[in-house]
């Protein structure tokens, strides 16, 4: 009897690695009303494939490469948000908290002759003190987040002009840091970090299967992983080929190409923040907390721990955006950090399927929605649109997205 119940087990456990069973796991998933990034892939997918077919520039080599770099400080901020919106939480002053790490960054090179390695890691320590300041206040007076960030939000509008004497601009010239957000990495380099991805990627999967079989867990098929390796693969692959060629107007006299130093800059950062958030018990505990903070309580977490070290993480992060937005612009202003580079960075997380209710989200959600932003503000540049006509079609975008994070919601919870 134990035999035959083994290898029905076993059989299951095989029909459900396959790759008809991972297709209706998803498609179960689904249906139960966690979409994931299926909307914001499928919304890239079609705002390429339009901007494409009205103005065919857009795909260009050139124009490809920009988008990386447009979008990268917002990508980097939005990655930051996505730790407090997984505890049901917002950070209003993520964008002017930028503004004022870049401006630290921008002093301490220009004004005050430090090396790069210093200048930058005084700007990530204010960031980090920002995070903790508002983290504390939130955790320990209990005073709501939306209100704590939004008078953070014009505090540091305020630290920011004080910090530039009240409006001056002050240019970047370090080379190392300009180099972040305007120089490629050389081509040949750029194949050999595409293929350590695959290879570590495809490692992992492989200790993770290995794991599972000797737990005796149900693991994934040979052709499914083969499908995930492949798969990655062929996106590394083209990005990269497509970054390697020729882009400059007079290649003898400058030649450009390459892949932007700013891609495996958010490649790490997103790797590192992903094995964190699924691989270690601090994410584990955020997504607790995030789901039911009364439960994670009484399950022995530290929710007030948790609670300020997302608000700590996100504002380093934020710092890392002001970094690279100051390496782009060459300069930094009192308008670093402002505008709307906050309601984009929070449009990122939720577009690219993070929900605004706690509990559910992942990095990748970030870049996804990150690029989908890029590609709305490029591509109506490009067809020669106005700034308004970009900011009501993000704003449609956005409203969309958490539509259908609230319909998600509303689709799983029981009785409803």
């Amino acid at each position: 009897m134990s035999a035959v119940l083994s290898k029905e087990k076993s059989e299951q456990d095989t029909a459900a690695g396959s790759l008809s069973g991972l297709a209706g796991g998803y498609l179960a998933r689904v249906r139960g009303g966690d979409m994931g990034s299926l909307p914001a892939v499928a919304a890239l997918i079609a705002l390429c494939l339009f901007f494409w077919a009205a103005q065919p520039s857009f795909m260009s080599q050139g124009n490809f490469a920009n988008l990386f770099t447009q979008g990268a400080a917002g990508i980097v901020i939005a990655m930051g948000l996505v730790f407090v919106l997984l505890l049901g939480e917002i950070d209003l002053s993520a964008g002017f908290t930028s503004g004022v790490c870049a401006a630290v960054l921008a002093v301490a090179l220009t004004q005050q002759g430090w090396p790069w390695y210093a200048a930058v890691v005084i700007s990530l320590i204010t960031g980090l003190v920002i995070g903790l300041v508002l983290g504390l206040v939130v955790v320990r007076i209990g005073i709501p987040s939306f209100v704590v960030t939004l008078a953070a939000f014009l505090a540091l509008q305020g630290v920011a002009l004080k910090i530039m004497d009240n409006g001056t601009n002050i240019s970047v010239h370090d080379k190392t840091v300009l180099a972040i957000a305007n120089d490629n990495v050389p081509v040949v380099l750029g194949w050999v970090l595409c293929a350590v991805a695959v290879l570590g990627y495809a490692g992992v999967l492989l200790l993770r299967r290995r794991g599972r079989v000797t737990r005796g867990l149900a693991t994934e098929s040979t052709a499914v992983l083969g499908l995930k390796i492949g798969g990655l693969a062929v996106l590394l692959g083209a990005l990269v080929f497509v970054l390697s060629m020729e882009r400059g107007r007079n290649p003898e006299f400058s030649s450009l190409k390459g892949m932007p130093i700013v891609v495996p800059l958010v490649a790490v950062l997103l790797v590192v923040w992903t094995f964190v958030l699924n691989r270690t018990s601090f994410g584990r505990h955020i997504y607790a907390v995030g789901g039911n903070q009364e439960a994670a309580r009484r399950a022995g977490i530290d929710v007030n721990r948790i609670r300020i070290m997302a608000f700590v993480l996100c504002s380093t992060m934020a710092a890392v955006g002001g970094l690279i937005a100051a390496s782009r612009a060459n300069s930094v202003d009192p308008n670093t950090g402002g505008s709307d580079v906050l309601l984009k960075a929070v449009g990122a997380a939720v577009i690219g399927g993070t929900s605004l209710f706690g509990g559910r989200g992942r990095m990748i959600d970030a870049v996804l929605g990150g690029m989908v932003i890029a590609v709305i503000d490029n591509g109506m540049g490009l067809m020669g649109y106005s700034a308004g006509t970009k900011f009501i079609v993000t704003g449609l975008v956005l409203l969309l997205a958490a539509g259908v994070d609230a319909l998600s919601r509303k689709r799983a919870l029981p009785g409803r």
